[in-house]
């Protein structure tokens, strides 16, 4: 059996019913309290991890807590508040939680933004890169401790197909996106730049002698309410009540949320590895590993990136 068949065998093989009890492991998902952090927090509760979910909004997380609670009725869920649009939010939650849990299993950074105008977060970045990307190069930062403190350390960056866009290249000399903003490509750019960032901490922690591992996964073409700020017609189409009609090209947040838990708790799975839907354009289907683009491979990139990421937020690490 040649290379790509072993992982073709295994991408069909692999589902969340094989996974294997969780009890006595801590996972942390980031904008847990709807959407497919959600689903990723409620999945990971069902086998009996300890789950934090780490909010901005203390309200949502509290009923996405009960929610979820309904279904796995032992479960230990913790809500922790948590906004990546701030570093104050983003020091305060990795203190809470690291005095809490010395030793975190599962670091999922999943929330995340599409702004639709040109705005800025408190402390001054550009929202969607400072929500999705510098947000969690920080929160990853301040955990960092806790997570190489366990066996089998895992850091999940959920990104999106848009980081392959062409118009979503790093512009290190206007990281701001003062010039010619779009709302796309501004997306795209953030999830260009966490992606990056993915591939770069396993360049570390590989350097550094860590078993601790970092991947990626996005969701496909996933009916959220990320959405919710784009213009009529997206919402439209990613409406739940059109899944009969738009049902070929969407999914739920249920399936979304699987290539995630594949690239947490896949025992297979390697650094830097990234899984995605493996149907229709990447949009649907069973998780399976996808490509990143080389733009996110680019080493030079890469450390300019980490470079500029340290001295924007003043965290700096491996």
């Amino acid at each position: 059996m040649s290379f790509d068949q072993a992982h073709t065998a295994r991408d069909q093989e692999w589902t969340m019913a094989r996974v294997a009890d969780q009890s006595g492991r801590v996972a942390v998902v980031t904008g847990a309290n709807s959407g497919i952090g959600l689903e990723i927090a409620r999945a990971l509760a069902a086998r009996n991890a300890t789950v934090v979910l780490a909010c901005r909004n203390r309200e949502r997380a509290s009923a996405a807590r009960d929610d979820i609670l309904t279904t796995a009725p032992t479960a230990n869920v913790v809500v922790v508040p948590l906004d990546t649009s701030s570093l104050e939010s983003v020091a305060a939650c990795a203190r809470q939680v690291r005095e809490r849990w010395p030793v975190i299993d599962l670091l999922i950074n999943n929330a995340g933004v599409m702004a639709r105008e040109h705005s800025y977060t408190v402390d001054g970045f550009e929202t969607d890169f400072g929500t999705n990307f510098l947000g969690h190069f920080a929160l990853t930062g301040g955990l960092l401790d806790a997570l190489t403190a366990a066996p089998a350390g895992r850091i999940v960056t959920v990104s999106s197909i848009t980081h392959r866009r062409r118009d979503a290249a790093l512009d290190f000399d206007d990281l701001a996106f003062t010039r010619g903003f779009d709302q796309a490509a501004a997306y795209g750019r953030s999830k260009l730049a966490s992606m990056t960032f993915m591939v770069e901490l396993q360049r570390r922690l590989s350097a550094a002698g860590s078993p601790t591992l970092s991947l990626a996964a996005h969701p496909g073409g996933v009916r959220t309410r990320i959405l919710q700020q784009q213009n009529p017609l997206i919402q439209l189409v990613y409406h739940p009540r059109l899944t009969a009609l738009t049902g070929w090209f969407t999914q739920s947040a249920t399936d979304g949320a699987q290539p995630v838990l594949r690239a947490a708790l896949d025992t297979d799975a390697r650094g830097a590895d990234y899984f995605g839907p493996g149907g229709r354009w990447e949009l649907i289907g069973k998780p399976v590993r996808v490509a990143i683009s080389r733009r996110a491979q680019d080493p030079d990139t890469g450390v300019r990136l980490w470079r500029a990421a340290e001295e924007l937020t003043g965290v700096r690490y491996l």
